[in-house]
């Protein structure tokens, strides 16, 4: 099908001479990350590491939003409120669609998962289809950067985001009802939102209820939609632009669990709907409607046996519909249902050894119709075993683990079968007790998406006409990454120092030949060596600490290379430092933070650059009460309303990051 002239306009506008040789775009609303400690100490970590560690004892580089945190957090899609966590940024499609961006990669690479399971959605298919998951429902959120994730298999080749909730409850209430109701309002895009979770005690049965709704219209910007980059490329003036069109979105969920929880464990369900409207800005008159259905249960029980302490099952069961709508009309749908599993043997501690053998299955049947429906029916099943084990002396220790996966593909083309091999080892050591040393080399192997071996047609959310290869061998990850955790007194500090080497790296490529039909770019999957290196460092020193009341700086930095076979890869994230000094005491919480992101100058042919700029941030909270329950907060973001573009969003050159924003909420927990 022929795009509208309008249509084509406006794509071919957005990538401007980068849509000449074939790129696309796609942006949202990055907020601040959730200020102060993050990574806290002793923080117990569950994601990649079953049996449990410590953040400060961990060889994965680690991020921890706690429930503190997340009370706080701005009602964002899950790309934007991890934006700026060391090594993480947002795909930012619209504040509708964005995905987590680590160390780099995203898409299929990037798993996110919900108690460690996957969503069963389509979000990693477009980079306009949003997670369906909202963030509010989290009572805490992991974030692995690395592809040391035995645990999860190949998906996980660059990361892993886990939104672990209490749907299913693990535990009691504890005085017979919790729960908590919040509020807030933003200025930038109206925004309003709202959400209320209730946990209750019926005997030894545990009842949960929750609900979330948040709505937004199109978001203010300081200056003009059209970068000064794209519009000096198509010879044009810079048209003056007070929002983005066609940036609204609105997203409303409802759960209920039920569990049995006794003194050996727990076993329940629960059921989640959620419903999501939101425009794709790169298409002025397209709307996009998310509708998914999940069942998952959950379980553990403690065996008690000589070599196994504890037994944990976790299933899911979700359908969901991703509906485009071109003004009126339905345009192309989007089809994902399907069913995930995890069964894991916590082995019983002995002399500091630890360890975990799982294995995890998938089934998921995609489908599209429509005129933009890029790629056939397919059916992908996944199986894997593993098992990850350490040994900790006090003194030192190592970590290691294996894993194979047999992942099949069948779509009305053909039948494609990859079967898969990862391992890492790793070596640690503490020569004082506040200095914590490790190193980790991995292999990790990912079988292409199928998107990456079937696509073959229109795709307008990148502006492109792709073609996948079904020829394609999986994608192999050789890493090393070297730790180090310091804590002593006033000074905690982090340091992620890592090198990869990507063996049949799939990358999209333009061929210089429009098609005919769409009169879009043609666009070539194909596989290449690539390089990514680069670091993350955290620190923090208490100024002042008196009794409660606390003075505390804190910094952060990273930067992340990549290059393959044809030169830089595409939407790698420039490097970026910041600085926050935050006061704490029983009462009042303020925090001022100073962000600065480099330029962006290492592109591809289809790319253009990005430039460098320098947010400051406030943010404050005040406890009337002396129990905390209550606890009235408030953000001023980009306090002075500068221009800011996130490189790694396909849309970056049309939709550039909110202006100046102050958004101002309530919450009470009981």
């Amino acid at each position: 099908m022929r795009l509208t002239h309008t249509s084509r306009i406006l794509l071919l506008t957005a990538s401007g001479w980068a849509a000449l040789s074939g790129a696309a775009l796609a942006q949202t609303t990055p907020q601040t990350p959730v200020p102060e400690d993050t990574a806290r100490l002793e923080d117990v970590i569950v994601t990649g590491t079953p049996f449990g560690v410590t953040d400060r004892a961990s060889l994965l580089a680690v991020e921890v939003l706690g429930a503190e945190q997340l009370a706080v957090a701005p009602a964002a899609t899950l790309g934007d409120l991890v934006n700026g966590l060391p090594g993480v940024r947002s795909s930012s499609f619209a504040p509708g669609a964005s995905r987590p961006v680590i160390r780099g990669l995203s898409g299929p690479r990037v798993q996110v998962l919900t108690n460690g399971l996957g969503l069963i959605d389509a979000s990693s298919v477009s980079p306009d289809h949003q997670v369906a998951v909202d963030p509010a429902e989290a009572s805490r959120i992991e974030i692995v950067r690395g592809p040391s994730t035995l645990v999860f298999g190949g998906s996980a080749i660059g990361g892993v985001v886990n939104i672990i909730d209490e749907r299913v409850p693990t535990t009691r209430a504890e005085n017979g009802l919790d729960g908590h109701v919040s509020t807030q309002l933003s200025s930038i895009d109206n925004g309003r939102g709202g959400g209320a979770s209730l946990k209750t005690n019926l005997g030894p049965l545990v009842f949960t209820i929750d609900g979330y709704t948040h709505q937004s219209e199109d978001y203010g910007i300081s200056g003009p939609a059209m970068s000064q980059r794209l519009a000096d490329a198509l010879s044009v003036p810079r048209p003056w632009a007070s929002t983005v069109v066609n940036s609204a979105s609105a997203i409303d969920q409802l759960g209920a669990g039920l569990s049995w929880v006794g003194d050996a464990g727990y076993f329940g369900g629960s059921v989640k709907t959620t419903n999501s409207t939101y425009g794709t800005v790169a298409e002025p008159d397209v709307t996009i409607q998310l509708e998914q259905t999940r069942y998952d249960v959950r379980g553990e029980h403690t065996l008690g046996t000589p070599w196994f302490d504890k037994v944990r099952l976790g299933a899911a069961y979700a359908d969901y519909t991703h509906t485009e709508f071109e003004g009126a009309d339905t345009g192309t749908v989007f089809f994902s249902n399907g069913y995930e599993g995890r069964l894991e043997l916590i082995q019983r501690p002995r002399n500091g050894w630890q360890g975990v053998i799982g294995g995890q299955l998938l089934n998921r049947d995609f489908d599209a119709a429509g005129a933009e429906a890029y790629v056939p029916r397919t059916t992908t099943r996944e199986h894997g075993l593993y098992t990850v084990q350490r040994l900790d002396r006090d003194a030192w220790g190592i970590e290691g683990g294996i894993r194979f996966d047999s992942h099949r593909v069948d779509s009305p083309l053909v039948d494609l079968s990859f079967d898969n091999v990862s391992a890492s080892a790793g070596l640690f050591v503490r020569p004082s007790g506040p200095l914590f040393l490790g190193l980790t080399i991995a292999r990790n192997a990912r079988a292409p998406s199928e998107v990456e071996l079937f696509a073959d047609g229109a795709h307008v959310a990148t502006a492109a006409y792709e073609h996948g290869d079904p020829t394609f061998d999986s994608e192999v990850a050789t890493s090393i990454e070297a730790t180090m955790h310091y804590a002593s007194g006033p000074l905690t500090a982090d340091l992620h120092v890592y090198t990869a080497h990507y063996d049949g790296f799939i990358d999209l490529r333009p061929t210089g030949v429009d098609d005919v039909d769409s009169g879009l770019p043609i666009f070539d999957y194909v596989q290449t060596k690539a390089d990514f290196r680069g670091f993350e460092a955290e620190a923090s020193y208490d100024l002042w600490v008196d009794g409660d009341r606390s003075l505390t700086l804190s910094g952060t930095a990273d930067m992340v290379r990549a290059q393959t076979d044809f030169g830089p890869a595409a939407r790698i994230p420039p490097w970026s430092a910041g600085a926050q000094l935050a006061w704490s005491s029983r009462r009042v919480d303020a925090g001022v933070e100073v962000r600065h992101v480099g330029a962006q100058d290492r592109v591809t042919a289809f790319e253009l650059p990005t430039d460098s700029y320098t947010m400051v941030n406030l943010t404050g909270a005040l406890h009337p009460f002396a129990d905390h329950n209550v606890t009235v907060f408030g953000e001023l973001h980009n306090l002075t309303n500068v221009e800011a573009r996130e490189h790694a969003s396909f849309l970056k050159d049309i939709a550039p990051l909110p202006g100046r924003n102050l958004r101002v909420g309530v919450t009470y927990r009981f």
